[in-house]
């Protein structure tokens, strides 16, 4: 049946897709892009546990703080870790996007994109805190899937796709066919997890401790799982464990190589499992197709080669791999109808309003 204020509404409405990412949140606007690209960190008052920054802002001030205010991530491995302090970085992102139109739209409808192996409590508390930060109707979608439709898999063909989505939390590998996952696998293995080899790394070999801001630009600046055509050096700055004073060292990329090479080797078999279970036929369309990489980990250097050196299909990085979650998103939202299958549902009531 037709009804005027729906379509008004819906002409009228601000569609917005969101990236929840355990390092980096980003928004999407239909028809405008990516709009905000900011850190997942909020700056709390240790005793009212008010937020004081959230963004950029906050994140500047990690290992910076006085002792009342603590800097933190609310999402760990890809879920909320902290309800309320998540719901008001959710508020804080969908006003900011706002703020930003010309024109001030209702209530907007939000898609958000979340890990496949998060369990019913967890989506219920996505679900919750994208309403009460001002959504007019939450959807949610696996990241998985939201980065195949943002990185322009076809995903609702019969012919086989494949994304490997690399964030800060979360590893997810997941073969699609006909709009659904044939097979998935998540794993709490990712960008993190590469820091903190870096700063293990830089502690045993050189008793240097480091911070993880230092760890993330070592490994963005030279990081590879491949040997590269010119190997590089970068200085590393830090306290020197025995002596309590700072000291700088550099360290190379082979070095680097060696250091995230526990991480990138979980991934890479996670792969090579996910392939493996997957059924002959579909394996033959991958062998057309390639594996796609995205998400942030995909940006490290020699990834791709080394995956497809590994598994012997051709292995490519989807262009801009950092935002085909919040574009994924974002497109959803353009034609709901041929989507909402991909549309993750809860139990006790639905996404679907």
């Amino acid at each position: 049946m037709f009804r005027p204020l729906d379509w008004f509404l819906g002409l009228m409405s601000l569609d917005i897709g969101i990236d929840l990412g355990t390092a980096n949140t980003l928004v999407c606007i239909r028809d405008q892009g990516i709009v905000i690209n900011e850190p997942s960190w909020v700056a709390i008052n240790k005793r009212t546990r008010k937020p004081l920054a959230i963004g950029a802002e906050a994140r500047e001030m990690v290992g910076r703080t006085p002792a009342d205010i603590v800097a933190i991530r609310p999402l760990r491995d890809g879920v909320i870790s902290e309800f309320e302090i998540t719901e008001a970085m959710l508020d804080y992102f969908i006003k900011k996007t706002h703020e930003q139109m010309i024109v001030p739209f209702p209530r907007p409808r939000v898609v958000v994109g979340i890990p496949s192996g998060v369990t019913e409590v967890e989506k219920r508390a996505v679900y919750d805190a994208t309403i009460q930060a001002g959504a007019r109707a939450a959807y949610l979608i696996e990241e998985p899937m939201a980065a195949a439709i943002g990185a322009g898999l076809p995903i609702i063909e019969s012919r086989g796709s494949m994304i490997v989505d690399i964030g800060g939390g979360t590893t997810e590998v997941a073969v699609f066919s006909m709009g659904g996952i044939v097979i998935s696998r998540s794993i709490r293995v990712a960008g993190d997890e590469m820091d903190e080899d870096i700063m293990q790394y830089a502690r045993s070999k050189y008793n240097l401790l480091i911070g993880e801001r230092m760890a993330e630009r070592a490994k963005i600046a030279i990081g590879s799982a491949f040997p590269l055509a010119e190997e590089r050096t970068m200085t590393l700055r830090g306290r020197n464990l025995i002596s309590g004073l700072p000291q700088s060292i550099e360290m190379s990329s082979i070095e680097l190589r060696e250091a995230i090479a526990p991480s990138v080797n979980i991934i890479v078999d996670t792969v090579k499992d996910a392939i493996d279970e997957t059924p002959p036929e579909l394996v033959a369309d991958l062998m057309e197709s390639g594996i796609c990489l995205a998400g942030g980990g995909a940006q490290i250097k020699g990834l791709a080669d080394r995956i497809e050196d590994t598994v012997k299909i051709r292995t490519w990085v989807a262009e801009d791999s950092l935002t085909c979650v919040a574009r994924g998103a974002g497109k959803v939202l353009d034609d709901l109808d041929s989507y909402a299958r991909v549309l993750v549902g809860l139990q006790r009531g639905s996404t679907h309003h």
